[in-house]
């Protein structure tokens, strides 16, 4: 194919502080990021700094001129370029000779070479115009043709800023934030009164997950927050803007390919990412010695996962809980576990089964608190090969799934698994209850399956699931497992375990 022929374009590149404040090239390409020919001269000027020679500022120059030198020095410039600045350079010489002028009200001149004061705000140059029409282009194309994957692009470039601590970061996403605000089709689905697709509302819940990066950074000023504040306040008031839980009431569970099914979907998922080595860095300002800014990470994340939390309205919201859960668990499965972080583990188990109302497993917990059973199936298969006696307590704690509990059992309460004939209230707007009662009894086979040979415990287990668990399938799947479990080929079989079969078979 023939090659297109070569153009030269003039490019202008003005610096501050280590930042690109400004840019203009005449190859009048428009895009939010910079053109070739930009990038190429802030390469060639970052590799060969001796070819591009440093000047003073202009001002210090033409200081340092007499007056015929100054004459000579505008006189060529007007020459060099008379078609473009002479009806500036005559107006502007008017103004001068003019007693009465504005310009002669001002003490000096302005200099665009000298750069900012240091107290002035220096950021790198971001064309506002373009990133407005570019999120509007990609709305407009309706969530297809990769519009979608344009979007996510622009979103990795806001986490990019944030990650410099550039203050281009909040600019940026506000004006993105602005476009997915005025996007017509939010009308016309709250006329209609249909849900948006789940693609685009997962870039509203990618606009909400980067605001509260912002919100939260701890380098940034409390004007600012107030300001942020006051924005997304104002956003939040608009009619037409969206709810984290979308529209109640025609939303249809549909769990098929929104939640991740069985006990390898992440995998009583990560394989298409590259393995990441995480190296405990040591943060000098906290108190504690040996910890670093992994060990921090994780407590916090632990912390985070057992905390207390009321089930949302709405199907999208209930989805987004246990997938969110799911994430931060598989990203803490990459880490593998050392003496200082199973300590954390413990640490955070025993916190967690002792405290009050804040936690996810204290002993007293709200109906409608989303359960815990996936976090506690990590917690327990992290602690059992270390602290076997918290892994079982803390999993034994998780079981319960008090949204089906009866407010008014009966029946023979001396034997616990009588209390599983009451039929239980179900709560309809549970839209996940059929995916939180798997994860329930994916944390009783893995307790069943750790407990082979050990009689005590195999009896808690077995109680436990006939108080906590309510679906008569999942008893039967339950009942399975531990056959399978007790009858493996390669061991004499376990007769505990086959009378925990037939118990649950029977049940």
């Amino acid at each position: 194919m023939q090659s297109e022929p070569e153009t030269v374009c003039n490019v202008a590149i003005s610096f501050d502080r280590c930042k690109i404040t400004s840019v203009t090239c005449s190859c009048g390409n428009k895009d939010i990021f910079y053109c070739a020919h930009v990038v190429a001269l802030s390469l060639y000027r970052i590799r060969k700094p001796d070819q591009v020679k440093l000047h003073l500022p202009i001002s210090e120059t033409l200081f340092q001129m007499n007056r015929d030198q100054l004459q000579k020095f505008v006189q060529y410039l007007i020459t060099v370029h008379h078609t473009e600045v002479l009806p500036t350079a005559q107006k502007l010489a008017d103004e001068i000779l003019s007693q009465n002028s504005e310009i002669n009200q001002v003490h000096g001149a302005p200099d665009p070479t000298a750069g900012a004061s240091i107290d002035d705000e220096n950021c790198w140059h971001l064309d506002e115009e373009q990133v407005q029409e570019q999120v509007k282009l990609f709305l407009s194309q309706g969530g297809y043709h990769g519009s979608g994957k344009q979007l996510n692009l622009l979103f990795a470039k806001v986490r990019e800023m944030l990650k410099m601590r550039d203050s281009n970061g909040a600019r940026m996403l506000t004006l993105i934030t602005e476009q997915f605000m005025a996007d017509p089709r939010l009308s016309l689905w709250r006329q209609q009164g249909t849900a948006m697709t789940d693609k685009y509302r997962q870039l509203w819940d990618e606009l909400g997950a980067l605001w509260m990066c912002i919100v939260l950074n701890p380098h940034c000023k409390l004007e600012q927050k107030a300001s942020w504040l006051k924005q997304l306040k104002k956003w939040n008031s608009v009619d037409v803007c969206p709810w984290e839980d979308g529209n109640h009431g025609n939303e249809l569970p549909n769990l098929t390919n929104a939640l991740p099914q069985g006990a390898n979907a992440n995998q009583e998922n990560m394989g298409q990412c590259k393995s990441l080595e995480y190296q405990q860095l040591p943060a000098h300002k906290f108190l504690e010695e040996g910890e670093s800014y992994l060990t921090l990470a994780v407590e916090v994340a632990l912390i985070g996962l057992g905390q207390q939390r009321i089930m949302p309205d709405g199907l999208y919201a209930q989805e987004k809980v246990c997938r969110n859960e799911e994430q931060l668990i598989s990203k803490l499965q990459e880490i593998e576990l050392d003496d200082t972080l199973v300590k954390i583990f413990r640490k955070q188990a025993v916190f967690l089964l002792e405290a009050g109302p804040y936690s996810g497993l204290g002993e007293v917990v709200h109906r409608e608190s989303v359960p815990m059973h996936t976090f506690a199936k990590y917690l327990f298969t992290s602690l059992l090969p270390h602290d076997a006696e918290l892994a079982y307590k803390t999993a034994l704690r998780a079981m319960r799934l008090l949204v089906l509990e009866s407010t008014a059992p009966s029946g023979d309460m001396s034997r616990p698994h009588h209390i599983a004939s009451v039929v239980p209230n179900r709560y309809p707007r549970w839209f996940t209850l059929s995916h939180i009662e798997s994860q329930q009894c994916e944390l009783a086979s893995t307790m069943l399956t750790a407990a082979k040979g050990d009689v005590r415990r195999l009896e808690t287990v077995l109680e436990s699931i006939q108080k906590n668990i309510h679906s008569s399938s999942h008893i039967f799947k339950l009942a399975q497992d531990a056959f399978k479990i007790a009858t493996l080929m390669d061991s004499l079989p376990d007769i505990t375990l086959l009378k925990v079969s037939l118990e649950l078979g029977l049940q």
